[in-house]
């Protein structure tokens, strides 16, 4: 009687090793492309910012209502607002985050950058 192999549940070594190589190669294009993407970064999250800014503390309009002037492909910025401090920060989770505050007289300024 002939009796069938038994399979693991793991999957099989040339997977595991593509899922890897994958990984590898990921990680060193992050690493090769680090400073444009950082330079990028920042200009999206302090254009948001300060879009939103001033589109919610001088035109007088909800967040909701402010992400429609978004440029396509800048729905990776999550956005914050401090109603009590009357700032927008805008962040890319990881990379940048910048913060616009609205000042009476001036509109909405960027806070210096740290870095």
């Amino acid at each position: 009687m002939a009796t069938a192999k038994n399979r693991s549940s793991r999957p099989p070594r040339r997977f595991t090793r593509y899922i890897l190589l994958a990984a590898v190669l990921i990680a060193a294009a992050g690493w090769y492309y680090r400073e444009p993407i950082d330079g990028y970064t920042r200009v999206a999250t302090a254009f948001g910012a300060h879009t939103v800014c001033s589109c919610r503390y001088v035109a007088g309009r909800s967040i909701g209502d402010c992400k429609k002037d978004f440029e396509p492909g800048m729905e990776i910025l999550f956005l914050s607002d401090d109603e009590e401090a009357r700032s927008v920060t805008a962040s890319v989770p990881l990379i940048a985050s910048e913060t616009a505050t609205f000042r009476e007289g001036y509109g909405c300024v960027l806070e210096p950058w740290g870095g």
